[in-house]
């Protein structure tokens, strides 16, 4: 059955869910977590969103982290390598309706880590701009309930737009 895309009103205990897992991602690393980050709609109050827990680890050695994908798979993830973006390893737990995406970058790899972290602070920063990416989503996931690649093409300029933003505020602000 393919994966059914629902997007709801932000929940408080997103916060939690995240910590919780945070906590088990961290000692599958070990030390090789240089940091784990809390990304994605649902590190967003009061947005809109699928109700999935995006991570994103920041490690010393990302191929350490292939030799790790048992460890992984044994706390429910499914371990998908690259899966389309270069220099990051994916991982999602839940199957089909997947309640956590795992997003590991190796610390060389600013670029992708900076774009992540400047759009979630930017929807963080500005109300009106994350309250129309909210409702964009809500409307994709009512036309597309079944079919996550129109509900992503149909996010797909926005989501341009708004990472080009992020990064000239972040940009500023540094």
């Amino acid at each position: 059955m393919p994966q059914h895309i629902v997007v709801t009103e932000y929940c408080p205990a997103w916060k939690d869910v995240f910590e919780k897992e945070a906590c088990l991602i961290r000692k599958i690393l070990g030390e090789n977590c240089l940091a784990l980050y809390h990304i994605g709609s649902t590190a967003v109050p009061n947005l809109a969103a699928k109700p999935i827990i995006d991570m994103m680890p920041v490690v010393k050695d990302l191929e350490e982290i292939d030799q790790k994908s048992d460890q992984f798979q044994n706390a429910g993830y499914e371990y998908l390598g690259e899966f389309g973006i270069p220099g990051r390893r994916y991982l999602r737990k839940g199957g089909d309706e997947r309640t956590h995406q795992i997003h590991i970058f190796g610390q060389e790899n600013t670029g992708e880590i900076e774009r992540h972290l400047a759009v979630r602070d930017y929807l963080r920063s500005h109300k009106q701009e994350a309250d129309r990416y909210g409702q964009l989503k809500k409307q994709l996931a009512a036309l597309y309930p079944y079919d996550i690649d129109g509900y992503c093409d149909g996010k797909d300029s926005f989501v341009k737009e708004l990472e080009r933003k992020a990064l000239l505020w972040r940009k500023q602000l540094l």
